[in-house]
């Protein structure tokens, strides 16, 4: 694999406007504990918005500040992290264009969400090329940084496989430049003797018996050699699988916990509920939409004993309380020792406090909007520095590279 195909992570977010807990709980906690883990890639995903709200962009503007604000107020660090806006980089849009001229229709048609956004989106016009092709786009937004890790939930892993079928297909197609095989045993002389013996053998054992183990040792060998250039390393790679070389790498998904923040309901926190907390919400809106939260059903009168497994609080307790609270809640529910505003108010005071010091870092950032924007210009020219090569080797590859 080549350098930055493991260390290098993209992943993005529509701007949606503000964020709120289940943003925060869902996907941010988990860029803060990657960007010191890898090289990281974060961006508005606009042209992604416009699939599904293309009649009606007013309002995208203020949006995707607000949810860059919010990025950087919940410690979204820009000097650990590029963060960038997906249109300002239009590296992006000549790459999917390319893509799409050998990706099979049925590839996009299968994919499991397209049918399904039909489905709960019944209200909007999505027999556009935009919606079909938007795997495709992400395709390319993860191809053009050759990012080797993808963060996803379980419901995005087949966006991942697309890409990597993509990524396969054009190696394939563009991978065997004249005299492949010729340039691969020369880069193998220069392993020396010994490390090219063993990466035969490994071949062998990846091609002939499928060994995943056999494939794997062969990577961190040609990774370890010192006297091949990148050039090599990257034919070397796709000689290894069988294929031509390695011009788009293929990411791997790396699976996300499922975002356990609850919305107000009980059910998915997320805006089209209408059940959510927000990140810049005032401490009183936020203690008066704790506070009459809905609980138990069944605990009409404060002596009545409740169930808190039946109780959306309880899901909030999961989230922010420790195990004494969690026991005191069990048991003054169960015998109706605690009424619900005494349930309630442990869940408030965490959530305020947790939320006071973003609160506060956001509202300096939402008074110096010349400081927001330029970490973005920055993040946008660094992110296309890094697509331009890949897009470079990609225009080459095709013939596209007039001198």
């Amino acid at each position: 694999m080549l350098p930055g195909q493991v260390q290098r992570v993209l992943s993005g977010m529509r701007p949606t406007g503000r964020l709120h807990l289940g943003h925060y709980h869902g996907v941010l906690k988990n860029w803060l504990k990657l960007q010191n883990e890898y090289e990281c890639f974060f961006f508005v995903a606009d042209w992604h918005a416009l699939t599904t709200h293309y009649e009606d962009p007013r309002g995208f503007e203020e949006s995707v500040w607000d949810m860059v604000i919010d990025w950087l107020a919940v410690g979204v660090d820009p000097d650990s992290a590029t963060l960038f806006i997906q249109s300002r980089v239009p590296e992006h849009a000549e790459l999917h264009v390319l893509l799409s001229m050998i990706t099979p229709l049925s590839w996009l048609e299968r994919v499991p969400t397209y049918k399904d956004q039909q489905l709960k989106l019944k209200d909007k016009d999505l027999s556009t090329y935009g919606f079909l092709g938007y795997p495709l786009l992400q395709s390319a937004d993860i191809l053009i940084y050759r990012a080797g890790t993808v963060p996803v939930g379980e419901d995005q892993v087949a966006h991942v496989e697309i890409t990597r079928e993509v990524a396969r297909r054009f190696n394939y197609l563009y991978g065997r430049e004249p005299g492949y095989e010729d340039l691969c045993r020369a880069a193998i002389k220069k392993m020396g003797k010994k490390a090219g013996k063993l990466f035969d053998e490994l071949r062998a054992g990846w091609l002939e018996r499928g060994d995943s183990v056999a494939l794997g040792t062969a990577r961190e060998l040609v990774e370890k050699q010192m006297n091949i250039t990148l050039g090599d390393r990257e034919r070397l790679l796709g000689f290894l699988e069988g294929g031509g070389r390695q011009i788009l790498l293929e990411p791997q998904a790396l699976l996300t916990a499922a975002a356990k923040m609850p919305g107000l309901d009980g059910q998915k926190m997320s805006k089209s509920y209408n059940n959510t907390i927000g990140l810049r919400e005032s401490p009183e809106e936020i203690t008066k939409k704790l506070r009459t939260m809905p609980t138990d059903p069944q605990r009409v009168r404060r002596t009545d004993p409740g169930d808190p497994d039946k109780c959306p609080v309880w899901q909030f307790h999961l989230v922010y309380s420790g195990a004494d609270v969690k026991q005191w809640v069990q048991e003054g529910c169960r015998s109706a020792a605690i009424g619900c505003l005494e349930c309630k108010q442990p869940v408030v005071d965490a959530v305020l406090a947790e939320l006071k010091p973003i609160q506060e870092r956001a509202a300096a950032l939402a008074t110096d909007p010349t400081l927001v924007r330029n970490v973005i210009a920055k993040g946008c020219r660094h992110a296309r520095e890094v697509a331009d090569v890949t897009l470079q080797d990609v225009r080459r590859s095709m013939g596209l590279e007039y001198n």
